[in-house]
């Protein structure tokens, strides 16, 4: 019998990524403190926050594999989450152009029945191009990318404020590293193809 599989996030674009699989699963929202701890790093930050989404929504499924995931976004060892707000995202871009900006996208597979738990940070390079104020407002105004770490979509309009991308998993930049999610449900006995 086939592990019921529950996705710990409420993110439109995680469940979008997870649907890529042909898995059967169900979306639960944990209910967490996102904030980081002071002085922790991001692969910390977002190692920690995956797996205690995954350990919230695996205390209500005990018997289900459960994936978490978080992301955060690095410029210069500045902590970028999710702007929230137009004004908020305006200024996470500002302070990316010309620059590197880091993606963590921490991951955890937990399989409580049989005591699997597998955490891991992804890592994803964006060089951003250097635009003008008129051409990020532009941007913000078309796609709204408020609710995502670092203020953009890569997977749409987003990609004209990049130079470069560099990383293994173009996934990781979305939100969920399919390619290493793979090897952790395999290892969690989810059988992917």
């Amino acid at each position: 019998m086939k592990p019921e599989i529950i996705l710990a996030s409420s993110s439109p674009f995680r469940k979008s990524l997870l649907q890529r699989l042909h898995l059967d699963f169900e979306c639960y929202s944990p209910d967490i403190d996102e904030s980081p701890y002071p002085r922790e790093k991001a692969a910390e930050y977002v190692s920690r926050l995956a797996q205690q989404k995954a350990e919230a929504v695996a205390s209500i499924f005990p018997g289900a594999v459960v994936i978490g995931s978080d992301q955060c976004a690095l410029i210069n060892d500045e902590l970028l989450g999710k702007p929230g707000s137009h004004e908020n995202a305006l200024q996470q871009l500002r302070k990316a152009q010309g620059e590197t900006v880091v993606f963590h996208t921490g991951v955890c597979v937990l399989r409580p029945t049989t005591g699997f738990s597998e955490v891991d940070d992804i890592l994803y390079e964006v060089d951003f191009r250097r635009l003008e104020d008129s051409q990020l407002e532009h941007y913000l105004l078309v796609e709204q990318p408020y609710q995502c770490a670092g203020s953009f979509k890569s997977e749409g309009y987003g990609i004209c404020l990049f130079k470069q991308m560099r990383g293994d998993d173009p996934t990781a930049l979305i939100g969920l590293p399919l390619i290493r999610l793979i090897h952790m449900l395999e290892n969690a006995g989810v059988q992917v193809v």
